[in-house]
């Protein structure tokens, strides 16, 4: 008998287990006969056998006995040392789709296979595609935060979804929040150097909040090198957009007179959300402007009487040289992914 008829009589054996209702039985017997070839190296036929009977037993609603084969497949993914190919992704996101959503084995599979795809593959925080699948699963499941966290480092893809997110979230609060949570998509995506997404994800927002509010007053400004759209009554929308405009420019003066301009703004209506430390970031990224000196009067003191005037030989925060050598390199703002 040929191995693979070999691998395929035992696939069939545990499925007719599982359709028989034998689950318990089926995944222990799965664990040994994986076992065995994992021991022989023979990765192909322990992937085959594992991947089908954790389908099965996904598809027979069965996530405990499922998802502890699905788990077992990525280990050994990683033993095999397999690249997240389209071949080896697709089987991960296959049975990702199949697990039920309160199924506490999920976020254990779904831990697992990042960090599979981040080892060996060429993306260190994980496969983006992945990463797009997971967060559109949780998008779709309106767990925004775990979605968030995915799609931030997912596809091209992924800003339109999170921006959908966000406003879907938006719609249960109140209509001058608007602001707050587009710049959940925008602000991270900044952060990320991920410029093309953070304008995809503001457009997208405001698309929707137009088309669904016939009321809202928008006013399009056009020049002969950018396109803004700004609204009257939703002013912390409007610096997200004046931002991501000075960004695309490289304009440090422009940065400076919008926070100016939206001093007030920033302070009174991100203030159960702070933006303050993303926005020191991205004017350091984008602008070569430097956080603030956190002034410390205890360190300032001890500076002044052991370093001299001039010494900065305290602890409070080091001389404007060391400071600099810590600046972030703003990365080029067009085209970046």
């Amino acid at each position: 008998m040929a191995p693979n008829d070999k691998i395929e009589k035992i696939i069939a054996r545990m499925q007719k287990r599982i359709a028989e209702g034998q689950y318990y039985e089926a995944q222990q017997q799965t664990r040994v006969v994986a076992a065995r070839h994992i021991k022989a190296a023979n990765w192909p036929a322990a992937i085959d056998i594992l991947y089908n009977v954790a389908q099965a037993l996904l598809k027979a609603g069965q996530g405990g006995s499922g998802g502890d084969l699905a788990v077992f497949l990525i280990d050994v993914y990683k033993q095999a040392e397999l690249k997240p190919e389209p071949t080896a992704r697709g089987r991960v996101l296959t049975l990702l789709r199949l697990f039920a959503a309160d199924e506490p084995t999920r976020k254990k599979y779904i831990t697992e296979a990042i960090a599979w795809s981040a080892k060996f593959g060429e993306f260190p925080a994980g496969d983006p595609e992945l990463h797009h699948v997971v967060g559109s699963l949780y998008a779709q499941e309106h767990d925004p935060y775990d979605a968030e966290r995915h799609l931030l480092t997912g596809t091209k893809d992924s800003a339109d979804v999170l921006a959908r997110m966000e406003y879907t979230w938006y719609t249960q609060d109140d209509p001058h929040t608007a602001g707050l949570y587009a710049g959940r998509a925008v602000l991270p995506f900044l952060l990320v150097a991920n410029v093309r997404a953070a304008n995809q994800s503001y457009r997208t927002f405001t698309d929707l909040l137009v088309a669904q509010n016939p009321n809202l007053t928008a006013q399009n400004v056009s020049s002969v090198s950018a396109d803004a759209r700004v609204f009257p009554s939703l002013p912390l929308l409007n610096f997200l957009g004046l931002l991501l405009l000075a960004v695309q420019r490289g304009s440090p003066d422009m940065f400076r007179q919008l926070t100016t301009k939206y001093a007030a703004n920033l302070r009174d209506e991100t203030a159960e959300a702070p933006w303050n430390d993303a926005i020191e970031t991205i004017a350091e990224m984008y602008f070569n402007i430097q956080r603030p000196r956190q002034s410390n009067p205890l360190f300032d003191m001890m500076g002044s009487l052991f370093g001299g005037a001039g010494g900065g030989g305290g602890g409070g925060g080091g001389s404007s040289n060391n400071r600099g050598a810590g600046r972030i390199e703003a990365p080029v703002a067009e085209g970046l992914d």
